[in-house]
């Protein structure tokens, strides 16, 4: 007579299924991709009140980056490498001389830098930029 093993039931499982380990690693790897560039832009940032006192154009340069990109000094257009040359030629009569610099709100951050970098290679080292106060509703 033939003997059956009915031992199933008492073997072990020596292997693991791994299945819901992976299915889990790829749903946080999705929610983490998901969510980290979110994430970056959630930055509060708070610019400081608009409270300052009235400019004296007198004894500052006015320098305006306008709505086309032109930049504009003393009712004339200049390109950075003129602005550079016509500043460096007035600060060297008025060493103390603050630049003041008011860009169009629609002009990209690099062209306002660029205004910058022209102002002080004029050998100018006191730059402030120019705002509107904000409407208090």
């Amino acid at each position: 007579m033939a003997r059956r093993r009915y031992d199933t039931q008492l073997q072990t499982v020596t292997d693991i299924n791994i299945t819901p380990l992976m299915d889990l690693t790829f749903l946080l790897l999705i929610v983490f991709m998901i969510t980290a560039p979110v994430l970056e832009y959630e930055v509060d940032v708070s610019p400081p009140q608009m409270e300052a006192e009235h400019i004296d154009e007198e004894s500052s340069l006015m320098i305006s980056l306008n709505v086309d990109g032109k930049i504009v000094f003393r009712k004339e257009t200049f390109n950075a490498e003129g602005l550079t040359q016509r500043l460096a030629h007035l600060s060297a009569t008025r060493p103390t001389v603050t630049a003041l610099i008011r860009a169009d709100g629609d002009r990209p951050y690099r062209e306002v830098i660029n205004v910058m970098k022209a102002v002080r290679a004029a050998n100018i080292s006191n730059v402030s930029l120019v705002t509107q106060p904000e409407d208090v509703e």
